[in-house]
């Protein structure tokens, strides 16, 4: 794999967003296990919605010498994951700014709301629309779809960490990253996992790449 070029930082503020059973609480723990391990200050709080199937759930990762509080001020985020696109907006609202790279997936979860006719549930291009005008850095695409093409849907976090790792924000390599994946997840799975992060760096270096393209 090539390796990322690590960008030195006094301080990173990320989330990793979505909705219960996505596996956003582990993926927050990836990202701060590939930090501990380079010798890195980390802090992660979470915060739950309802503690069922379906709830909304956030994770807090803060990166730094200097950092003391488990949670992200707002509007302070360098990074926004987002496991479940409308939370992701809904999450982008208050911790974004313009400079904050968002990262999310374009698969929807309705929720209860929506599920009994309650609520509508936005169109998905109307959420990535909304996300970019909150930032100039959103990379959006199907990532449950890769998990599949892993060969296991629940790998859809992991694609989601191969994407992050491909943006060269983190500070430490994507190697560093894929390590802390693989041993996390349970054994059976490595190879379903790998694929996934393998997956997830290739294609949102490609939407990278076209959109350089496109602004040349």
């Amino acid at each position: 794999m090539t390796k990322m070029l690590v960008k030195d930082i006094h301080e990173l503020n990320l989330i990793v967003t979505g909705v219960g059973g996505q596996g956003s609480v582990m993926a927050s723990h990836i990202v701060a296990d590939a930090a501990v391990a380079q010798g890195l200050k980390v802090r992660v709080g979470e915060t739950f919605g309802a503690a069922q199937r379906g709830g909304k759930v956030h994770s807090h990762i803060r990166i730094g010498e200097d950092i003391y509080g488990p949670l992200c001020p707002e509007e302070s985020l360098d990074i926004l994951v987002g496991l479940e696109p409308n939370e992701t907006l809904r999450l982008a609202v208050k911790y974004t700014s313009p400079d904050t790279f968002i990262i999310t997936n374009t698969r929807p979860v309705s929720s209860m709301d929506a599920n009994i006719g309650a609520d509508k549930y936005p169109d998905v291009k109307e959420i990535v629309k909304g996300l970019r005008k909150l930032s100039k850095r959103v990379i959006a695409f199907d990532a449950t779809k890769l998990a599949i093409q892993a060969g296991n849907e629940r790998t859809m976090n992991v694609v989601l960490l191969g994407a992050l790792a491909s943006i060269g924000r983190l500070p430490y390599e994507a190697d560093s990253l894929l390590k802390a994946v693989m041993e996390r997840v349970p054994p059976r799975t490595v190879e379903a996992n790998m694929e996934a992060f393998n997956l997830g760096l290739e294609r949102c270096k490609e939407i990278l790449h076209k959109s350089y393209i496109l602004n040349l």
